[in-house]
């Protein structure tokens, strides 16, 4: 069943390819308008010749925007002054999804929600949100925090959420593993008098600091899927949710943990159906002494049973350490046979770009030739949307000056459930059995109605076109015979 599900080259059909683009480490504050649309430029060419399909582009690091609103200023980490417009001006959300829905990607907006201000020495605008409502936050080893214990504070952060949802055609709302903040030795969080003043009838501080967290996630999905039901809801938390030392069905594992420390009960919002999809952090190499990522990768693996599973993989370090059944080569193939072992998991998310996009220790050489080498559908979400649109209409093949062309006709379709938005095509040799379920045959993703064939091509042979929605379900093929 496995060699049929991974189809002849050893890929899946379906399987969600992100890559995170941070702001936050500076890469882009200040640079210009046109340096960092030239820089992005070539990181989704990259990223796209690597077989990525998903970017997760950070667009709030710290209740300030790298697109136009009027709710928060535009962001220090864009222009190195917070509140100041961007020029040449230009909207880097809204390029973004332009650039990645050209290259058939979906992007997905990442916010951070609670944190107010980095450690990082800039004012803030006379309208942020520290400065208009400073009775919001708390501060915390040099961060200044929106409150999770304050309703007025989830309902601003849903409001932000539900701006950028409505206005911009995203197709997936993303936030990290920043909750309550990492803890520091010796240094209390600063809410004690909150939970005194409002414990939901709670004893204990560390349970109302997780209700403060689960009422604003689920809040945060009801947001989203109100104002657009296909938009997926996507969350990245710390590698670890328990150790067994806490808790006998926890990892076998010592670290920091999501549900005592960053007061994360991510299990709870499985459970729930809080999230679409779900992003551990495994950042560890295989072998890890407190951390093994085949431990953490298994354990995920068997505990998220309603929510789609992806994988957080560190670029770096997993080219730094070597494989530990083959001292001559480094862990990524190691980590990727995890992957195809564990039908749970259903994707990868590289932290981060940049280092996929330099190829460090040849990674982006091995996802272009090997691991991605095929374009790959995106997982189906059933619990939004399980039915497909229609097929594609009018399939021809043409020859325009000297080039042949498929072309074909959208499918009628009504409202976001059965719209055609991206459409698949796949190639079979003369004689052969087509089966657009082998992903080996799968050549193409495209949001255009026409697929220009690659010149040389081997004729005579079968091509197979067919529609996608915006949740990729996909429609029945449609065959066109190329002969000369």
């Amino acid at each position: 069943m496995l060699a049929v599900a991974l189809g002849v080259q050893g890929q899946p059909k379906r399987e969600f390819r992100g890559a995170w683009i941070q702001c936050v480490n500076g890469q882009f504050k200040g640079i210009g308008t046109e340096v960092m649309q030239r820089t992005l430029l070539y990181q989704l060419d990259e990223l796209k010749k690597d077989g990525c399909n998903a970017i997760i582009f950070q667009v709030r690091p710290e209740c300030d925007a790298l697109y136009e609103s009027g709710l928060e200023p535009w962001s220090y980490y864009l222009t190195g002054e917070q509140g100041s417009r961007p020029y040449p001006y230009w909207d880097p959300l809204q390029w973004m999804i332009d650039q990645c829905h050209r290259r058939g990607m979906e992007l997905h907006a990442w916010i951070n929600p609670y944190r107010a201000k980095t450690k990082s020495p800039h004012g803030n605008a006379r309208n942020h949100v520290v400065v208009q409502h400073p009775e919001w936050t708390f501060e915390y080893d040099g961060l200044t925090l929106l409150n999770p214990a304050l309703k007025q504070c989830r309902d601003y952060i849903c409001d932000v959420v539900r701006d950028i949802v409505t206005r911009y055609d995203v197709d997936g709302l993303h936030i990290d593993d920043y909750f309550y903040p990492y803890p520091v030795a010796g240094v209390e969080i600063p809410d004690r008098a909150f939970f005194r003043a409002n414990n939901y009838g709670l004893g204990d501080i560390r349970d109302w600091r997780r209700m403060n967290v689960n009422l604003f996630i689920e809040q945060l999905y009801h947001t989203v899927h109100e104002a657009k039901p296909w938009v997926k809801v996507g969350i990245s938390p710390f590698g670890i949710y328990r150790n067994q030392r806490s808790d006998p069905n926890g990892s076998r594992t010592n670290g920091l943990q999501n549900y005592d420390e960053l007061y994360a009960d991510v299990l709870l919002w499985d459970r729930e159906g809080w999230m679409d999809y779900c992003v551990p952090q495994l950042y560890w190499e295989i072998g890890h002494k407190a951390a093994d990522y085949e431990e953490l990768i298994r354990w995920w693996s068997a505990n998220l049973t309603n929510t789609d599973l992806y994988i957080g993989e560190d670029v770096e370090r997993t080219v730094k350490h070597r494989d530990p059944r083959d001292g001559s080569r480094h862990q990524l193939g190691a980590k990727m046979l995890l992957h195809q072992q564990l039908p749970r998991v259903k994707g990868t998310v590289l932290w981060y770009a940049k280092a996929a996009v330099d190829n460090v220790g040849n990674y982006g050489s091995a996802l272009r030739n090997v691991y991605w080498r095929r374009p790959a559908l995106q997982p189906t979400m059933s619990r939004i949307d399980r039915k497909a649109p229609k097929k594609p209409r009018k399939v021809k093949s043409f020859s325009v000056e000297g080039q042949r062309v498929l072309f074909w006709t959208a499918p009628r379709g009504k409202g976001w459930k059965d719209e055609a938005v991206l459409y698949g095509v796949y190639r079979f040799d003369r004689g052969e059995r087509v089966n657009i379920e082998d992903a080996s045959h799968l050549v193409a993703l495209t949001p255009e109605t026409f697929y220009e064939l690659p010149r040389g091509e081997r004729v005579p042979c079968v091509y197979v076109v067919t529609a996608l929605d915006r949740l990729q379900n996909e429609s029945k093929g449609v065959k066109v015979k190329v002969k000369e």
